[in-house]
This record gives structure tokens, sequence and C-alpha cells, in this order.
């Protein structure tokens, strides 16, 4: 197993990218072009002629790993989303799952049946008392998030937790602290953060080509049971084969209600509604590609309009945030949205918006737009609408309105997305390589603002939150 060094300490928020060694963002699809630079004006073009390049990662090789470079793996919460992040982590070589921790028996046998003879067990601290694993996922609701990643950091073991970091803004910093004395490697589970689209679009950012950023947004659209949590009741849950006690843990006791244990999202005691569950993802896109620390006033509105099942959480919520100024950018507004009830509007973007132009971000593709300077024989510049209105023949027989210049950089076919590369870099800095961006305190600067439109929405109320310092102001 691999031996347990102290890694070392992630960046915090606003820290460069690590080198990017692995990768070559950009293979051109149109030879000769330099469209990344800027997008020359001769390559406005007519309406709807851009450019598009191809974004590429070198992929992960499959290799022979050295016993004492491989890493013990186990999960706890071994439910949808605990089990697609195994999934993802046993495709890095040298990762081996050891085992599996689960409230629910069904979901024990289901990881047996599936990965052999493993390790399982109700209890987490079981898990943490093993010597032969090296890095546990946190797949738990999110009231468990926090105490399981300070045990297990405290226990020797690397953590991989999922988003969002904390169930509540208080919890951050003791988590933070549980980081820094470990000395181990922890990240939030945001997996799109170490997409290629975030990648290229923090370079093209910090190359100036939306100039000043000004303005953000971001959305996510769903409309289907399981993406708005109506997820299946398993017909042999019952109190016997669920630790309900286990469940609860420092949650208010009430009597076993399996839609409670297995659509927990859809309830405070144990989730984080659609901010903890879906704007995070933007805030940790948006932090990293603009090198942000966050908001400092935040304001939501929303409503449970469609899915009136028992659920106490809005099925629609709207954010607004101020993000101050600071060397990266000159202040700007963000606004978000969540709903699950529109099914037409695709699934989610972020955009971003600057003097010279515009960035459509996702975890596989950036288009950028650029504004494009008037054309001298426009009607609208100033000088031939002086000259038109002084004269008799009316505007200029030759008028045109010039489309922005657009460029499309989009991933090869092949690419093994996001949540491979979240992973080769949780692995790659418990192998003692770069130092992961997602720690525990960028994580909490992704999470607070999130989980503050909570506040804002229930307590009807506007929020202020210190970045800097990160704790409510």
């Amino acid at each position: 197993m691999i031996e347990k060094g102290k890694s070392r300490p992630g960046p915090q928020s606003g820290a460069k990218p690590r080198a990017r060694s692995r990768r070559d963002f950009v293979k051109s699809a149109v030879a000769g072009s330099a469209l990344a630079a800027g997008l020359p004006s001769a390559l406005s073009g007519e309406a709807g002629r851009g450019v598009r390049r191809m974004l590429s990662r070198e992929p992960i090789r499959a290799r022979q790993v050295a016993p004492s470079d491989r890493v013990g793996l186990a999960v706890i919460g071994a439910g949808g989303m605990g089990m697609a992040d195994v999934d993802t982590a046993l495709r890095i070589p040298g990762v081996e799952l050891v085992a599996a921790c689960d409230i629910f028996d069904g979901r024990l046998d289901a990881a047996r049946e599936r990965h052999g003879d493993i390790f399982t067990t109700r209890d987490y601290r079981e898990v943490l008392a093993r010597d032969d694993i090296d890095a546990v996922i946190v797949g738990t609701p999110d009231h468990w998030h926090q105490p399981i990643s300070i045990e297990a950091l405290r226990a020797g073991k690397a953590v991989y937790c999922e988003k969002p970091m904390v169930h509540d803004i208080a919890e951050g910093h003791e988590l933070i602290r549980a980081q820094e004395e470990s000395g181990r490697v922890f990240q939030v589970g945001s997996q799109g953060m170490s997409s290629l689209g975030n990648e290229k679009a923090r370079e093209l950012y910090e190359e100036g080509a939306i100039g000043e950023l000004n303005y953000a947004e971001g959305f996510w659209a769903r409309n289907d049971p399981i993406g708005a949590w109506q997820y299946p009741i398993p017909p042999d849950a019952s109190e016997e084969t669920v630790d309900w006690e286990r469940f609860l843990g420092p949650a208010p006791d009430r009597p076993y209600d399996p839609l409670r244990v297995f659509r927990w999202r859809n309830y405070r005691d144990y989730g984080t509604g659609v901010a903890g569950d879906l704007f995070v993802h933007l805030f940790s896109s948006l932090h990293f590609v603009v090198n942000s620390r966050g908001p400092t006033r935040i304001q939501a509105a929303g409503g449970l309009r469609y899915w009136k099942d028992g659920r106490e959480v809005p099925d629609v919520l709207l954010g607004v945030f101020d993000y101050p100024a600071t060397d990266a950018h000159p202040g700007f507004n963000l606004s978000l949205r969540v709903n699950f009830v529109d099914g037409t509007s695709g699934s989610t973007f972020l955009r971003l918006v600057g003097s010279e132009g515009a960035m459509d971000v996702t975890w596989t593709d950036v288009v950028l737009r650029k504004n494009v300077a008037v054309d001298p024989m426009d009607a609208f510049s100033q000088e031939k609408m002086a000259e038109a209105a002084a004269g008799e023949g009316g505007l200029p027989a030759r008028v045109r309105m010039l489309p922005p210049a657009e460029a499309r950089y989009e991933v090869e076919r092949g690419y093994r997305g996001a949540h491979v590369d979240h992973f080769f870099n949780f692995f790659q800095a418990i192998r003692g390589g770069p130092p992961v961006i997602e720690d525990a305190v960028f994580g909490l600067r992704a999470a607070a603002p999130a989980l503050a439109c909570n506040l804002s929405y229930f307590e009807d109320r506007i929020v202020r939150w210190d970045p800097d310092a990160m704790r409510l102001a």
C-alpha cells in the first residue's frame, strides 16, 4: 500500500493552477489560426462562420504500478453517487477497492456482488480502523460529510468528499483544521472543476479573451423523477435491513421513514437542497476559472412549484450575488438558477460576460464570442450617423452589421471525462504529485455561498459573507 507520508498542502482559492505538463489543450482544426490570442478581426468572417478547436488531454494509460504505490480505497456511503465514484476511481491504475460501508444491507450485498471479496460493514469506524485502507470516498448524505471526513483525516486517510463539503457553513473551519493538522490529501467531489472545459476557460480568461469580467450566470434544468430526487425505494428496505439510528447520526430523532433514507436530498435535516447539490458545482467552476474567493452579498428567491411530494426544499431557486473587486477582476455580478420544472433548456452551463466578449462554458466545451468593432461602412457608427443626419441622400447605400467572432473549443473523441480527471488528480496528490486544487479551503468557499442561498430563501433576507475570513458577516 502507499506510504502514509504527508501530502503537500493544497493551494488556497485564488492560487495559480498546477503545471500543465499533462495537458495539450488545443489542437487546431483550422490551420494557421491564432484565435486564442484574441480573435483578430480578420476572423470575424461571415455570419455563422467561426473557428473550431479541439481540447485534448494525454490519456491515462494502463500501466504497471509498483505494490508500494498501490492505493487501498474504501467507500463510505455505497449509494448511487458513492458507487459511481468507486467505478470512476477504479479506472485509475493502481487503485484497489478494499471495503464498503453503508447503513442499508442491500447496498452492501450489491457491492460484494460487483466487487468480490471486500470487507463490508454498517459502521464507518470499522473502515477507518483498517491499515489496508489509504483513502476513503465519503458518499453519504450531506449531514455526515463533515464528521466522517474529520474522523477519516485524523485516522490518517486521504479523503474524497462528495459536495457540498459541509451541511452547515459553521462546520467548515473545523474540517479545514483537520486537513491542515493531518497533512492528508482532502478533495471535494465537484468533479467538473477538473474538466478540460474549465481549464480552457481559465486559460482564455487569463489571456484577456473577454476583457474585464462584469457579469456571470449559470443554470441547471431538470424535469425527470431521478433528476428531481424521486429515487426508487428498494422493496427489501425495512427497519431490519436499514440501520435507521446510524443514518440519523447528528440529525434530530424521529421514527423510521424510508423516504428520508432513500430520498434524503428532499429533507433539510440531511440534504442542502438544489443550492447544495447543484449551485456548488457552478461556484466551484466559476471560482476556478476567474480566480475568485467568492461573493460578499447573497440573495435568493424561489419556490416549490412542481414536485409537491412532501419535500421540504424548493424545486425552483434563483440566486443573485455581488463579487468584490480583486487583482483578478474589477468586481462583477452573478446570477444562478436551478429548476426541476423545465425539461427543454438543456442541463447546465456557465456564462462569463466581459467588456470584450463572452464565454459559454461546460465541462466538455467552451464557446468564445468576441465583440466586433463597428464596420467603417456601418450606418450605426458615430461618423456615419452624423453624415447621414447632415446629408440629403439618407443613409449610405452600403450598410451591414457584423456578427461576433466565434470560436468553439470541444473535447476530442475518447476524452474520458471530468470525473476521471478529478480522481486522477486526487490519486496523484496521494502519491506525492501536485496538490489538489479543490481542498477544504476551496471547498468551503464554494459551499458557503450555496448554503447561504438557503439561509436567504428560508429566512427571507440578504446574507453577507466574508470570502477572505470565510465567515458570515
